[in-house]
C-alpha cells in the first residue's frame, strides 16, 4: 500500500471508536431502526429493492446497512480494519445480512470478483484518494451492464473557501484560502480533532483536492455515461461557522450567501448494455 494511504488507514483506525461514540453518528439511533441516508441520496438513487449494491469507503457501515434496510443485497468495503470489525459487529447484532470486506479501493479487484447493480459512495470520500483515474476504473469494473454508479460528496469549490471567524469584529465572510486545482502529492495535516467533536487524534492524514473537471473526466474515461451532475447548497455538518441547521436537517449559509456556494455535488453514471 502507498505509504500515504497506510498513514490514512492508521488515522481512520484511530477515528473509528471516537466516531462510533459520537452524537454525530448516532449509533444508538441506528440500532433503533434509523436510516442514515439523506433525502438526496434516497431520491437520486431510487429504489434498491432486490438490487445488489456495493458501497465503497463505507467506514463502519451504517449507510451500507441502511441500504440493506431498504431492500438491497449490500456489500461494504473500507480500508480501516477497525471500521470493518465494528461494521461486522453491528451487522451481526442487528441481523441485516450485509457483507463487509476490508480492502483499500485500488486493491479491491484482487479480493472481489463480482458485478453489482449499484456502486455507491458518499460523503467525504474523494479527498482521501490520490488517483481518481484508477479509482474510476475500479468503480466501472464493478458496475454491471445496465447498472449505475452514484456519488454524493463535498463540492470542490467549497474546499477553496474558509471563514475569517473573527469574534472581535463579527467577520464571518468567506475568503479564498486553498487551491482549487489538484496537487498529486496531496497535503499532510498533522494531529488534530476529527469532525465529530473536540477529541484530539494522535495521528495525521493526507488529503487530496480534486477539481470538478478531474472528477467528471475520470468517470467518463472509465467508460461510464454521466446521467446527471447536480450541485447542492447544503451540507451535512457546519462547514462554515455561521451556517444554520434547518428543519430538514441540512446546514445552510444564511440569507443570500446560501446561493453563492455549492456545498455538495452528486453524480449518477451508468454502464451501457452491450
Amino acid at each position: 500500500m502507498d505509504d500515504r494511504l497506510e498513514a490514512n488507514r492508521v488515522n481512520w483506525n484511530e477515528r473509528t471508536p471516537i466516531h462510533a461514540a459520537s452524537e454525530f453518528y448516532g449509533v444508538d439511533r441506528f440500532k433503533a431502526g434509523n436510516i442514515t441516508l439523506s433525502d438526496i441520496e434516497r431520491r437520486e438513487v431510487g429504489s434498491v429493492s432486490g438490487k445488489r449494491l456495493l458501497h465503497l469507503q463505507c467506514h463502519f457501515g451504517m449507510d451500507t446497512m441502511s441500504w440493506a434496510r431498504l431492500g438491497a443485497d449490500a456489500t461494504g468495503v473500507d480500508f480501516s480494519d477497525a471500521a470493518i470489525d465494528l461494521a461486522r459487529s453491528l451487522n451481526d447484532e442487528l441481523g441485516l445480512g450485509v457483507r463487509f470486506i476490508c480492502s483499500n479501493i485500488y486493491d479491491l479487484p484482487n479480493v472481489l470478483d463480482e458485478e453489482f447493480d449499484v456502486v455507491y459512495t458518499a460523503v467525504g470520500v474523494l479527498c482521501w484518494l490520490p488517483d481518481l483515474d484508477e479509482w474510476a476504473k475500479v468503480v466501472a469494473r464493478y458496475v454491471r451492464s445496465g447498472g449505475m454508479f452514484y456519488i454524493l460528496d463535498g463540492h470542490p469549490f467549497s474546499h477553496v473557501l474558509e471563514a475569517a471567524d473573527d469574534a472581535k469584529t463579527g467577520d464571518n465572510d468567506l475568503y479564498v484560502r486553498n487551491p482549487y486545482f489538484p496537487n498529486p502529492a496531496g497535503e499532510f495535516y498533522g494531529p488534530g480533532a476529527t469532525y465529530t467533536g473536540p477529541e484530539e487524534l494522535s495521528t495525521g492524514a493526507y488529503e487530496w483536492q480534486h477539481s470538478v473537471g478531474e472528477i467528471l473526466n475520470s468517470i467518463l474515461d472509465a467508460g461510464l455515461r454521466i446521467e446527471f451532475f447536480n450541485e447542492h447548497a447544503v451540507s451535512g455538518y457546519r462547514t462554515f461557522p455561521d451556517m444554520e441547521r434547518c428543519d430538514d436537517g441540512w446546514w445552510r449559509l444564511p440569507s443570500w450567501r446560501n446561493e453563492c456556494v455549492p456545498q455538495l455535488f452528486s453524480i449518477k453514471a451508468t454502464k451501457q448494455r452491450g
